[in-house]
């Protein structure tokens, strides 16, 4: 049984990983061919003025290089699931035990996966139009409003359907919350969210988040969630997928329409794998996506001191553009990232193996 249970997890990712690498041909060949990209490099910074440092680091970067790659993340693995799901139909005998599609483990990361993927379809593809104006895009409370709407719908679905009201503490034991894991659920949700603009160097993200789904792979599977491992696996093939391609110099960027989705799906993860299965996936998960963290923590710390000291912390905000503004070179932070992010996600894991 554990042998096929292994086969379920790996066959899915590995599949995922071929269909996005025959995916981004085609893929990339319309976005070049309908120059899907920003018209006008820059940014502005949060205050309304030029962020200046940014743009000498990447003003002329952002143009040329198309946006929508996250499109062969979350396209991979919806059609691996799909794939698998009507050949379990159609070959009962031989592909059933492959099906990850269950009710109670992967429709609601896959639902709000396909949300975040699809409002972040529509932000980039407002971003380019309107890119030649000015800044493009939905604006930035639009977006949250819809990551919130999102996660709102999942919390109370954990809450009224699942009846899950308390979150796991390692070492420690079950805290119960009540309501208050709806408003907590969104707040997570929202945190992780920001953490997504760490898609901001050539083979940062994919690197980063393959590491995070592979250590949800893990602890799902620990917990006998096979089909979420097996998800939680899937997301991380697509993800490598997309790094083959993202490397610098890169093909695409990952944009929002693989942010959103991934950090949406990656939320209901990590409390599909607290209480649900018997565990710790929320108060581990900081840990895990350490780097997503980092990113938060350092924004948040750069504006705090820009407003009570009058001066900036960091060159630039977050954290991972500090690096190059000193000299790093590009790949060099997405190497050490990626070193880091493995780390944290093989000590995220253990801890919620054990705690």
């Amino acid at each position: 049984m554990i042998v096929a249970d292994v086969i379920k997890v790996f066959v899915p990712a590995s599949v995922a990983f071929l269909i996005g690498i025959a995916l981004t041909p085609i893929l990339t060949h319309y976005l070049y061919k309908y120059r899907m990209w920003k018209k006008r490099g820059g940014k502005m910074a949060l205050g309304g003025a030029e962020a200046s440092v940014f743009n000498s680091l990447h003003k002329n970067k952002e143009v040329g290089t198309p946006r929508l790659g996250g499109v062969v993340i979350w396209g991979s693995t919806l059609l691996t699931a799909a794939g698998l799901f009507l050949l379990a139909k159609l070959f009962d005998a031989h592909f059933t035990e492959l099906d990850l599609l269950s009710r109670s483990q992967t429709w609601l990361p896959l639902f709000a996966l396909l949300a975040g993927a699809v409002v972040g379809l529509i932000d980039d593809f407002f971003e380019i139009r309107e890119s030649a104006q000015g800044q493009g895009g939905l604006a930035l409370w639009k977006r949250l409003f819809v990551v919130a709407l999102v996660s709102g719908f999942a919390a109370w679905w954990f809450y009224s359907k699942l009846d899950v009201v308390a979150l796991h503490v390692p070492f420690w034991g079950d805290v119960f919350m009540g309501w208050l894991i709806i408003p907590f659920f969104i707040f997570v949700a929202l945190c992780i969210y920001a953490g997504g603009i760490i898609d901001g160097i050539d083979g940062l993200a994919g690197g980063v988040f393959a590491s995070i789904f592979s250590s949800y792979a893990i602890i799902a599977f620990y917990q006998n969630q096979i089909d979420l491992a097996a998800l939680s696996a899937t997301l991380a093939g697509g993800t490598l997928a997309f790094l083959w391609f993202n490397i610098p110099p890169a093909r695409f960027y990952m944009s929002e329409t693989g942010t959103m989705g991934l950090t949406l799906a990656l939320t209901v993860i990590a409390f599909m794998t607290d209480t649900l299965g018997e565990g710790s996936g929320v108060l581990v998960l900081p840990l895990i996506a350490f780097p997503l963290t980092l990113t938060v923590v350092s924004v948040t710390l750069q504006i705090l001191s820009k407003r009570l000291r009058g001066k900036k912390l960091f060159h630039i905000a977050p954290l991972h553009h500090h690096f190059e503004a000193i000299g790093w070179p590009n790949y060099k932070v997405a190497m050490r990232y990626w070193v880091i992010s493995a780390i944290c996600a093989i000590l995220g894991a253990t801890v919620a193996l054990i705690g």
